[in-house]
């Protein structure tokens, strides 16, 4: 599958090697623009948080149930689903800038209509605008944008400080402002902050986050843009060479965990026996963890190792701890897995992220990270029905043993092919060195 030598044939085949864009990287604009995209992200993700940590009290107080609250959940997943690639094809049509400024004009407008639902068809209806609310794929735009291919693993892994902070800066935030100000407060202050990242994002990050060489490279007889909405541009991205086999292995190898982490706050409540401050400290003990991995170790890695090494080494990480989880049996045991399942994750969709916008035109890069994007609701879709039917059959071990044998042939299929890159390492080489 070998990506690296699709792209450099695709890069020969449109006029030879890429230029450096307008910012290097080493420009001070660059920089100052790669800072702000991560602030944004961070304020994002903080309210994100907030919202997730007061909409189950909403619910119960406007009179859901708990299967109404999964349909609500259900709903938001879709929605996001059926917006990530249409999103992605609008930020290669109009730019990095724009879509994140449409990010925030529909987080804005979610966080608004949550203030004023005061029943529940008010409370649905304030899902819609999620189908555009793709903050961290709008920055990991940015980011792919505006650094090199060797730099953009360590660039996107930066982003896990940002989703670490939203992570126990939203729940902290949420709860708080929920016991002081009233269950709407976090609403308030989340539509605030959106709408002034909104003015950050027009006014802070260039129209133009892609090489003018780029542009300037594009066939004189190539047809016009096509639609936002065309799928078979969707098609065509995913039958690239390289990008169909990643992009497959991201969503399966991933699976397992996506439902075991649907599932968790279940499994916290009956399995580990937790009260609700317990499992928040549980949160944040991982979100600490994915600080720590995305902001930290992900640089360190991709300086010494090859993607193809790297994917290799966290699916292998992926199935050890499938194996572990089958076994444990308390909470301690858990927090013992919770390190390698949070570096095989963040590893994972890091690496997979880098290689298939590596392996796509830069002119569709913002559409390939909007389809990535669409892989967590896809989980948080389907996850529910059959994570709860797995849990209810089969107890938590099933998760465990899902996830070890899932990635089990799947470190067996990459060892075999080799897929992609030009450095060859064992991935057992990067476990013990």
């Amino acid at each position: 599958m070998q990506v690296d030598t699709h792209l450099q044939q695709r890069r020969k085949a449109q006029g030879g090697p890429q230029k450096e864009s307008p910012a290097s990287p080493g420009d001070a604009g660059q920089q100052f623009v790669l800072r702000v995209t991560y602030v944004l992200t961070a304020v994002e993700l903080t309210c994100l948080f907030m919202q997730f940590s007061i909409m189950p009290y909403l619910a119960k107080d406007l009179g859901l149930d708990s299967v109404g609250f999964g349909y609500l959940q259900t709903l938001f997943g879709v929605l996001q689903l059926l917006g990530g690639p249409i999103f992605g094809r609008f930020a290669d049509q109009w730019g990095a800038r724009a879509a994140l400024t449409l990010s925030f004009l529909a987080a804005s407008g979610f966080y608004l209509l949550i203030s004023f639902a005061t029943n529940v068809p008010l409370l649905v209806v304030s899902r819609i605008p999620a189908m555009f609310m793709h903050v961290l794929p709008g920055a990991q735009m940015v980011i792919t944008d505006m650094t090199s291919p060797a730099d953009r693993p360590a660039a996107l892994g930066k982003l896990g400080l940002c989703f670490g902070i939203g992570v126990i800066l939203g729940s902290m935030l949420g709860g708080t402002l929920n016991t002081k100000f009233g269950i709407y407060s976090p609403a308030y202050v989340a539509f605030l902050a959106n709408a002034i990242c909104t003015l950050v994002s027009l006014t802070c990050i260039p129209a133009n986050t892609k090489a003018t060489s780029e542009a300037e490279r594009a066939p004189s007889g190539t047809p016009p843009a096509a639609s936002v909405f065309d799928l078979k541009e969707i098609a065509r991205l995913l039958a690239l060479p390289g990008v169909g086999s990643v992009f497959f292995i991201k969503i399966l190898s991933g699976f397992p965990s996506g439902l075991f982490m649907i599932m968790f706050s279940i499994i916290s409540m009956n399995f580990f026996e937790l009260e609700a401050a317990q499992a928040g400290y549980l949160m944040s003990y991982s979100g600490v963890l994915q600080m720590v991995v995305q902001g930290l170790v992900v640089g360190q890695l991709t300086e010494r190792y090859s993607e193809d090494t790297l994917l290799q080494a966290s699916i292998f990480v992926f199935s050890s701890v499938g194996l572990a989880m089958a076994l444990m049996t308390n909470v301690f045991h858990f927090c013992l897995i919770v390190p390698g399942l949070v570096f095989s994750m963040c590893i994972m969709n890091i690496v997979t992220d880098s290689m298939l916008t590596k392996s796509v035109p830069p002119s569709d890069t913002g559409a390939m990270l909007g389809i990535c994007a669409s892989v967590q609701p896809l989980t948080r879709t389907i996850g529910p029905t059959i994570g709860g039917l797995l849990y209810k059959r089969f107890g938590v071990a099933a998760f465990g043993h899902l996830q070890f044998a899932v990635n089990l042939l799947l470190f067996l299929y990459l060892y075999k092919k080799n897929v992609p890159q030009n450095v060859k390492k064992s991935p057992l080489s990067l476990l013990q060195g």
